[in-house]
């Protein structure tokens, strides 16, 4: 099998705890534009912004505001205000045995490059919370790349400017439906879908999971143990 040279993964769900600060940053940020708890029009956008995640945050905006450019704009900048707040207060915690499969790559010469759908200025504030420069290759989100999830521009760009000479080397490990589409539609050879976040294992497959896994801990034996000695490794069973 390919050898895997990049890994491509996920932040908010899959490498940081951080589900929760992100809802409550969705919900403070609808609230503002007339939209609050209790009402039909809340339930629906939240059902929007859970199906959406993975997504850049401005484009779910867009999805509950289609006819306002405006009202879109000013609730993702709520957005990015009440997120970025909240690390402030509270910093960020990598899920348990995250730090560990960074090691793991990086000593395995795998190069590592975080994707997100956070906006430059918020993917700074994570960076910067959490302290993993010596551990990661390249950081990007859509802004960096042109479109965000669920195309793969994320991925291709990391491909390029990490110099990959072949996207079949790229494994992706990501907690939502829209992480899934983008690795397959880059042509990644592992797309694994982590049951840490948002989505269920039927979500994630239905997005094109080639592998299934409990969590990122996982994600260095699957992908290291993808090399040219073995057979494919088959999806986990849950």
């Amino acid at each position: 099998m390919t050898p895997i040279k990049l890994a491509c993964l996920d932040l908010a769900g899959t490498t940081i705890g951080d589900v929760a600060m992100v809802e409550r940053a969705f919900a403070e940020a609808i609230a503002t534009q007339g939209i609050v708890p209790g009402t039909g029009a809340y339930a629906r956008a939240m059902v929007h912004v859970h199906r959406s995640r993975g997504c850049p945050k401005i484009d779910v905006f867009r999805g509950i505001f289609p006819d306002n450019e405006a009202q879109a704009q000013a609730a993702n900048l709520t957005f990015e205000r009440s997120y970025e707040g909240a690390i402030e207060r509270s910093g960020l915690l990598p899920l348990p045995g995250t730090v560990e499969a960074l090691d793991k790559l990086r000593s395995a010469d795998v190069k590592v490059c975080l994707i997100t759908g956070f906006s430059r200025s918020t993917l700074g504030r994570v960076l910067s919370a959490l302290s993993w420069s010596d551990k990661i290759d390249l950081a990007l989100c859509p802004e960096d790349a042109g479109r965000g999830r669920p195309m793969p521009d994320m991925i291709l760009t990391a491909v390029l400017r990490l110099g990959i000479e072949d996207v079949r080397h790229v494994a992706v490990a990501g907690d939502s439906e829209s992480d899934m589409l983008c690795g397959r539609r880059a042509g990644a050879s592992v797309v694994a879908g982590v049951l840490t976040g948002v989505h269920s294992r039927d979500r994630l497959l239905n997005g094109g999971a080639t592998h299934i896994i409990d969590s990122i801990a996982d994600f260095p034996g699957l992908v290291l143990g993808s090399d040219q000695t073995g057979p494919p490794l088959p999806a986990s069973i849950h």
